[in-house]
């Protein structure tokens, strides 16, 4: 299931991270990779404020489609 479709302050370990290498690199960067353990702290019109690596990351819908939990 997409990170996006799930809901606020719920836990999640991520499964894959899904698109081209440039948006699999950029998103393993800021900590989502297989493995991760990532929290929705809020959503602000469909754009979502998640926990990862004991930082809060700022996500657009569409890169939130693209990380699969």
């Amino acid at each position: 299931m997409p990170l996006s479709l799930t809901g606020v302050g719920t836990r999640h370990r991520i499964k894959s991270v899904t698109g081209d290498d440039a948006v699999r690199k950029h998103l393993g960067s800021l900590g989502f990779t297989e493995g991760a353990e990532v929290e929705v702290v809020a959503e602000m019109s469909g754009n979502l404020i998640i926990g990862v690596m004991n930082s809060r990351v700022a996500v657009d819908k569409n890169l939130a489609r693209r990380i699969l939990v």
